[in-house]
């Protein structure tokens, strides 16, 4: 039986296949850069959590956050650091630092709330803190948040 048929890239020939890297858009930073300034924002994040600075170490992380697929590194240490501040707030604090968050920050942690849970085993953090984080977001920044970040082509 022939089945050599089935080893065959039919995207090749077709015009019209979608490219992952259509798909996404890239960020134009240098990776390289990308993955300094990110480490960097890392060490200023645990000195503002030194300091008792939930809000201002989320936004330090969310503020020109990377993306694209040239940039994995550098996304992974930013989520990383994101976890580690979910993972340390007491549930109490949660939506008045989600307020203070702009529009365009609250989009950017619904992004990464749905990264870490993608994650297999849901990475360093329990899946009760991300899903209570979730929840808290979704009542403060409402469905909309969901629907940009599901249409948004700038992937975290």
């Amino acid at each position: 039986m022939e089945i050599a048929f089935r080893k065959i890239d039919i995207d090749v020939y077709d015009e019209d296949v979608l490219l992952e890297e259509e798909l996404y858009d890239a960020d134009p930073r240098d990776p390289v850069q990308v993955v300094s300034e990110t480490k960097a924002k890392t060490s200023q994040v645990r000195s503002t959590l030194a300091k008792g600075d939930v809000a201002g170490a989320l936004n330090i992380v969310l503020e020109n956050a990377p993306y694209g697929p040239d940039a994995e590194e550098a996304k992974n240490i930013n989520l990383q650091t994101l976890l580690s501040i979910l993972g340390s707030t007491k549930a109490t604090e949660i939506p008045a630092i989600l307020k203070a968050l702009s529009q365009d920050a609250q989009d950017t942690l619904m992004k990464y709330l749905y990264k870490g849970m993608a994650m297999p085993g849901w990475g360093d953090v329990s899946g009760s803190v991300l899903l209570g984080w979730h929840e808290k977001l979704t009542e403060i920044a409402g469905t909309g948040c969901i629907v940009r970040v599901m249409t948004d082509r700038r992937a975290v």
